[in-house]
């Protein structure tokens, strides 16, 4: 699968695997940020991507430097739309209790490449039944 990758800064590196059966390509930071503990910085990629139509792109936290470091993406999961053509950027959320410095050219997120389906919401007035039914969190697997 071919994904475009329009550098906007000249230090902008394009995504990377680490090896060849990587899920997740590395995002690099475009340019150094500090992240005081508790507080979110966006750190800009400098590049813009082009997923192909029905793919999307998922911005995951790196293990390494979210259990090292304390860094990762305050939403959880990143979302990138396959129609979206602006700057690729990471919310880093400091979870430590020190500033922490983003040096550009560091590796900051991973970016795994997914299909995703749509659907067509109809309403109903009723829903089928199963087992679980209408049982919430933590409702499975108890005698």
């Amino acid at each position: 699968m071919k994904v475009y990758v329009k550098k906007l800064a000249k230090e902008a590196r394009l995504p990377a695997y680490g090896t060849p059966f990587s899920a997740g390509a590395d995002l690099y930071a475009a340019e150094g940020a500090e992240i005081p503990a508790g507080e979110t910085a966006l750190v800009h990629t400098g590049i813009s991507i082009e997923l192909p139509s029905g793919m999307v792109g998922l911005v995951y936290a790196r293990s390494g430097l979210a259990c090292k470091e304390g860094l990762a993406p305050a939403n959880k999961v990143g979302v990138i739309d396959c129609d979206y053509r602006g700057e690729v950027m990471v919310a880093l959320y400091n979870h430590g209790r020190q500033t922490r410095t983003v040096f550009a050219g560091e590796r900051i997120a991973q970016l795994v490449i997914a299909p995703y389906y749509t659907a067509d919401f109809e309403e109903a007035d009723e829903l089928s039944d199963t087992v679980r039914g209408a049982g919430g969190f933590g409702s499975t697997g108890k005698a």
